[in-house]
């Protein structure tokens, strides 16, 4: 595998991970309008996609291309 490749494959396997993480760490969403409080549910169904992503990614990029 070319090295350009694989250091394209590392950095983008990076933002992945970096992305998965930030989008499942950031704070709900929340509203409070006096005694009414509004809170949006949390669904970390596309950060552990994510996450997996770029992990995939990282994994290819280091031994992609090992003989």
């Amino acid at each position: 595998m070319n090295k350009s490749i694989k250091t394209v494959l590392l950095v983008a396997g990076l933002i992945l991970l970096g992305y998965g993480i930030y989008t499942m760490i950031q704070p709900e969403a929340q509203v409070s309008i006096g005694d009414l409080d509004l809170v949006k549910a949390q669904d970390n169904t596309n950060s552990y996609i994510t996450i997996a992503l770029g992990i995939v990614t990282v994994a290819i990029g280091l031994i992609g291309g090992k003989k």
